[in-house]
């Protein structure tokens, strides 16, 4: 799809989605490193890194949405781009539910299971991202820059 939200010619909604993805990464190791017996330092900065995330992919949500309202309804584009966005927002979900619950630890640090959880949201976000990746660069562009420019209102 061509994104309608753009700066300095460059579309902002792919930049932004790598900013949680790699937040998300990177808590997901801090958390496996203190699970292995590191300090409480790795689960509190993962902790963090987590909630960094949540913020850059709400901003991501956001300009995907803008992108989206461009997008003529009934299009196979606007059906793979809603599907796209109700699985970035269930790992945002998710991730938060993961804050909430490390919220009420006191070094804010996660143990196995919650670990495992957050492999999972993970490896949902790694999809989506890749997911998208694959409608902008291979599947619709031409379709979807066809539709959204015969938009009549």
């Amino acid at each position: 799809m061509d994104s309608r939200l753009r700066i300095a010619n460059q579309a902002v909604q792919p930049v932004l989605v790598m900013f949680p993805l790699g937040l998300f990464a990177m808590a997901v190791l801090f958390d496996l490193a203190n699970v292995l017996g590191g300090p409480d330092m790795l689960g509190a900065l993962a902790y963090w890194n987590i909630v960094a995330g949540l913020v850059g992919g709400v901003l991501a949500a956001l300009a995907g949405a803008i992108d989206m309202m461009f997008v003529r309804n009934g299009t196979p584009a606007k059906r793979i781009g809603v599907l796209q966005g109700l699985v970035n927002m269930g790992v945002l979900l998710i991730f938060a539910v993961i804050l909430m619950v490390r919220m009420r630890t006191p070094d804010r640090v996660a143990g196995g299971g919650l670990l495992v959880v957050e492999l999972l949201a993970l490896a949902g976000a790694v999809f989506a991202a890749w997911y998208g990746g694959e409608l902008v660069n291979r599947r619709v562009p031409a379709f979807a820059r066809a539709e959204a420019g015969n938009r009549s209102y």
